[in-house]
């Protein structure tokens, strides 16, 4: 299923000399439009602190964008093509899963493995619990394990899906889990009780990717039935079924303030590849209006993450590419190319500073956003 990244031609124009005319057509032309924009360049100065896409506005972001290729620390502890990718909620620590079947956690300031756990013949899903006390991990053989996140050491497991589990979200409060199954559904979790208090059936396909909402309120999930449907967490209730994309979908992010999603779509083992209607949407989650289709890739979008302060997101897939874009207007403002093959996760640290990356190529990098 991993493709190679798409090389990208760039070849140099020549600009012939105008005639005289039609070079002073072009310079009255530029001198009326230039007085006309002068009051609305000035209206637009002053800066807003809410981020708020404008509806259906599709984006092609300028092509030269700058490119960073050199990461702050690679991590090589898996065997195998890395899917998942979680930060502890200090930030001092990563916690990661792979086609190995382990979860691994280690020190981002140096890279050395803390401990390691096997979850799974193969591993899809890690997360974090919010209160930093628990790791959860998922795979292939659709069970959800809780470990110690201090020592790996096993809590407890959660079973009920028939199928594999390739998404896993904490609860803001750390109280309740909920896994994405490719048996088509979506569970809660009581961590105290170790009961399912909600199983979700909304989806007519596979589960890929599910988010829980920064208010606690609210769960997205991500499927191949083209759709992500946003619902109660308390009683499973749908909300709101988007429709926006055209073909399976993989990846869905909250915004911090539980305001907007965005989705990506994308497919794997014997749904891949998604070679036609790709697309990333910004949306809002109240109404599912589209408010954003970003163009700055055209591949598969496996990994999509929304920066702490609500104004970036990141974004990577089958082109081995990590772009970090304007989430208000789809703008890319820099390009990470220091892996070599499908980006399957990307994560901000808690503070913004930093973004981990998960690949098929065997690694993870950390590296530095800077613009």
């Amino acid at each position: 299923m991993h493709q190679k990244p798409a090389q990208t031609h760039i070849s140099n124009t020549r600009f012939h000399k105008p005639t005289l005319c039609l070079l002073c057509s072009c310079m009255l032309f530029l001198f009326a439009a230039c007085a006309s924009s002068g009051a609305s360049s000035q209206s637009s100065n002053s800066t807003s602190s809410t981020v708020t896409p404008t509806p259906t506005q599709v984006v092609t972001p300028t092509p030269s964008a700058p490119i960073i290729t050199i990461p702050q620390l690679t991590y090589k502890g898996h065997t195998g093509p890395v899917i998942g990718v979680s930060w502890s909620p200090d930030g001092k620590r990563l916690a990661t899963c792979g086609n190995d079947g382990s979860v691994q956690v280690f020190d981002v300031s140096n890279g050395h493995l803390l401990w390691q756990a096997s979850v799974a013949h193969y591993a899809f899903a890690v997360a974090w619990s919010p209160d930093g006390q628990k790791v959860a991990g998922a795979g292939s053989d659709g069970t959800v394990v809780i470990l110690n996140a201090a020592n790996g050491h096993q809590i407890t497991t959660f079973s009920g899906q028939a199928s594999a589990i390739e998404g896993l979200a904490w609860s803001p409060d750390s109280k309740f889990i909920a896994s994405g199954s490719q048996d088509n559904s979506v569970k809660v979790w009581d961590m105290q009780t170790g009961k399912a208090i909600v199983t979700y059936t909304g989806h007519t396909d596979a589960v890929e990717r599910v988010a829980w909402s920064p208010d606690g309120k609210r769960i997205a999930s991500a499927s191949y039935d083209q759709t992500v449907q946003v619902w109660d967490a308390k009683t499973g209730k749908t909300l709101v079924i988007y429709k926006g994309h055209a073909a399976p979908v993989w990846e869905v992010a909250w915004s911090p303030d539980s305001k907007y999603i965005v989705s990506g779509t994308g497919a794997a083992g014997g749904y891949s590849p998604v070679t036609t209607n790709n697309s990333i949407q910004v949306w809002d989650a109240s109404t599912g209006q589209t408010l954003l289709t970003y163009k700055g890739s055209s591949g598969q979008a496996y990994a999509l993450a929304w920066s702490p302060d609500g104004k970036r997101i990141a974004s990577g897939g089958d082109d081995s590419i990590v772009r970090v874009w304007d989430a208000s207007t789809g703008q890319t403002f820099l390009q990470y190319r220091g892996q070599n093959d499908v980006i399957f996760k990307v994560a901000w640290s808690p503070d913004g500073t930093m973004i981990a990356s998960a690949s098929a190529d065997g690694t993870v990098q950390i590296w530095r956003p800077q613009m």
